[in-house]
């Protein structure tokens, strides 16, 4: 019961952290009472049968999200909650972190090595020179690519993510008038993001960007990209990433700040950090660790393309 204790304490503080009202879950309220009678009835083991299906509903999917992939628990996880129950990091990948290096010119090994795999942030400065996708990629280059290509099940089936606009799917956000788009007097603000999981849309936006070369030699190109594109304004909430590895994102036009944040269990370990992303620019990190939020400064619309990698 001492490990029991201990998993529950991490619970309500990580709940607190991330602001999760425990009273504001569906039925949650309801039945609260009922649970609380219910539970002094039960015999010791059936209280441990009890926790262990709690445990197993809040932790599964975080460790065996692959076997559960096409499974349901039997309970209902709310993002939020999901985030508060959470296993406790490690402090070691932010306690040394005061500043985010800009580095260029890096061999794979020697990335490998110091910053890949550390979950500290890092960025290279040179890692799209070649790419034409700095050139290319705007609004309206994805307008008519999700135009011609878009009605397909494959793009309708990829992550949508509208953060604080109105848009319910990419069809909605990719079909603005252009007065909005280029930020006209009066106009509301958009910031949006997606996955780019249908095999032929990747395909024709690969043709303008390649794997990072600074990527370690033996990690694999993903099969899934992001986007996220916007004008100044709005930009990403803080949060912490569901994903499975650290990611790169690059920044192929406009500027984003971003602002850094270690988890509650490290807030008197680390600090808080914020840098600046620049045209040109790629930012290195774990997302699954660090909290982060996302602003677009003023100037050329942001565009950003990123992946995870292994």
């Amino acid at each position: 019961m001492d490990e029991v204790d201990k998993k529950l304490r991490n619970f309500l503080i990580n709940a607190k952290a991330s602001g999760v009202q425990l009273n504001c879950l569906p039925s949650f309220a309801k039945h609260q009472e009922m649970l609380k009678r219910d539970y002094l009835h039960y015999s010791g083991t059936q209280k441990c049968k009890l926790i262990l299906v709690v445990v197993v509903c809040a932790f599964g999917r975080h460790y065996f999200s692959e076997l559960l992939a096409n499974e349901d628990c039997i309970l209902g996880m709310p993002n939020q909650l999901q985030k508060a129950l959470r296993p406790p990091e490690s402090c070691n990948f932010c306690q040394d972190v005061r500043n985010v290096p800009r580095i260029a010119n890096v061999d794979p090994d020697e990335f490998e090595q110091k910053y890949a795999y550390s979950g500290g942030p890092v960025i290279v400065t040179d890692a799209t020179a070649n790419w034409t996708a700095t050139e290319f990629f705007d609004y309206w280059f994805f307008k008519d690519i999700y135009q011609t290509y878009g009605k397909r099940k494959g793009a309708a089936r990829c992550q949508f993510f509208p953060y604080q606009t109105e848009f319910r799917n990419i069809f909605e956000a990719l079909n603005l008038s252009e007065a909005r788009v280029s930020y006209a007097p009066g106009q509301k603000p958009w910031y949006f993001g997606w996955s780019n999981c249908d095999p032929q849309i990747l395909k024709i936006l690969r043709r303008h960007y390649g794997r990072p070369y600074f990527l370690p030699k033996a990690s694999e190109n993903n099969a899934v990209d992001w986007v996220f594109m916007g004008g100044t304004g709005l930009g990403a909430h803080m949060h912490v990433d569901n994903v499975r590895l650290p990611s790169w994102q690059a920044q192929l036009k406009g500027a984003k700040e971003w602002i850094l944040a270690p988890p509650p269990e490290c807030y008197y370990s680390c600090n808080f950090v914020s840098v600046v992303v620049q045209t040109g620019d790629t930012i290195v990190l774990d997302t699954n660790k660090w909290y982060h939020k996302t602003n677009v400064l003023s100037g050329e619309i942001s565009v950003t393309i990123g992946a995870e990698y292994d």
